[in-house]
């Protein structure tokens, strides 16, 4: 039985050895690039969609370095929530203009009628 357990114990070394070591190819990861490609977002100009896509947040130890992370994050909370505010604005000008039209539309033709008289 000992004889047994061994023999089997070594197959099983040999073969994750051998799966480990020389299997699969092209199944491992892409070296990561250095960290210095880190590119903060443009402080000049409102953010754009390209600036979004091409964020490419830094790699720490342990996953990506927070710091940049909160304040990239935070970048764009802040944007999105300028960019809502102005576009609330926007639609509540257009709903007065629309409702001013419709008014303006309504006594147009009264005040035709009280011409005729």
């Amino acid at each position: 039985m000992f004889w047994f357990l061994l023999i089997a114990l070594v197959v099983v070394v040999a073969a994750v050895t051998l799966a480990v070591a020389g299997g699969g190819g092209g199944g491992t990861l892409p070296e990561a690039g250095p960290d210095a490609a880190f590119r903060p977002f443009p402080a000049q100009r409102p953010l754009a969609r390209a600036d979004v896509e091409a964020l490419r947040l830094p790699v720490a130890l342990r996953g990506y370095r927070m710091d940049e992370t909160d304040d990239a994050l935070d970048r764009l909370g802040a944007e999105l929530a300028e960019r809502d505010a102005r576009i609330a604005e926007l639609e509540a000008a257009l709903a007065g203009a629309q409702a001013a039209a419709i008014e303006r539309e309504r006594r147009a033709p009264s005040d035709e009628e009280e011409g005729r008289s």
